[in-house]
């Protein structure tokens, strides 16, 4: 089996990701069976500034190391558990040392297969605002909307103060829940978990939506490539060299 790369970004969701891969590869293969996974992770805080001021180019240095210490652990390729980290890896100027899955392209991919037409997009204000998943939905065919500006502001508040954290209250789902029925309530027929924490604290029987949750699609298309029933992937980062 081929050997993954988890390039982290935050942690939480890498580390869903990380045992939703073991998990998967179990229900295929038998307990205690799956193939090599390396997990590397540099602290977030560092380029918590540059994105704020969409520095994309420090951000994508900074993932480049993590991705540089993967291609000498010996990863054939890799997955970013971090939906935001899309916009950067899609900025990219220099190729990325290894091969990668694209996370919204997997979430988008799956909602065409479900039938799905018109989703919900949640995850953090660059997630909401930022031109991945618009690309990625607009690919497949569908249509997408985010929450209002308001709720994009709570939401990205709940995701780095407390999810982020390692805080998962009672409180918090309530919010999402608010918000995933406003957008049902406006015609979207399913609901994308874009960042990978909130999986952790919106289960599937919490969302007025059927879920496409982006962290678990990940670790399943992964493991799938590593066992060889999926392709290998081919994008290196940067938005013109990627292929569904």
């Amino acid at each position: 089996m081929l050997h993954i790369g988890i390039l982290a970004h935050s942690a939480d969701g890498a580390a869903l990701c990380f045992l939703e891969m073991i998990r998967e590869s179990a229900r295929a293969l038998g307990p205690h069976l799956h193939p090599e996974i390396t997990l590397s992770i540099l602290p977030m805080g560092e380029v918590l500034d540059a994105w704020e001021l969409m520095d994309l180019e420090t951000v994508n240095r900074h993932l480049m190391r993590t991705a540089q210490r993967l291609k000498s652990a010996g990863c054939d390729f890799f997955v970013c558990p971090d939906n935001t980290a899309h916009i950067a890896l899609d900025a990219a100027t220099a190729p990325y040392p290894l091969p990668g899955l694209h996370i919204a392209d997997i979430v988008a991919g799956r909602a065409k297969a479900d039938g799905r037409k018109h989703l919900a997009l949640l995850g953090t204000k660059w997630t909401m605002e930022g031109p991945a998943y618009p690309a990625a939905v607009a690919r497949a065919g569908l249509e997408m909307s985010t929450p209002a500006r308001e709720d994009r502001v709570r939401l990205d508040r709940i995701i780095f103060d407390e999810l982020c954290q390692g805080r998962f209250t009672d409180a918090a789902r309530a919010e999402f829940v608010r918000v995933i029925d406003r957008l049902r309530a406006e015609g979207c027929d399913a609901v994308a978990l874009s960042c990978t924490e909130i999986p952790i604290l919106v289960r599937p029987g919490d969302s007025p939506l059927p879920t496409l949750d982006s962290t678990r699609l990940l670790a399943h298309e992964a493991v799938r490539v590593a066992q060889g029933k999926s392709p290998m992937p081919v994008w290196r980062g940067g938005a013109r060299n990627r292929s569904l």
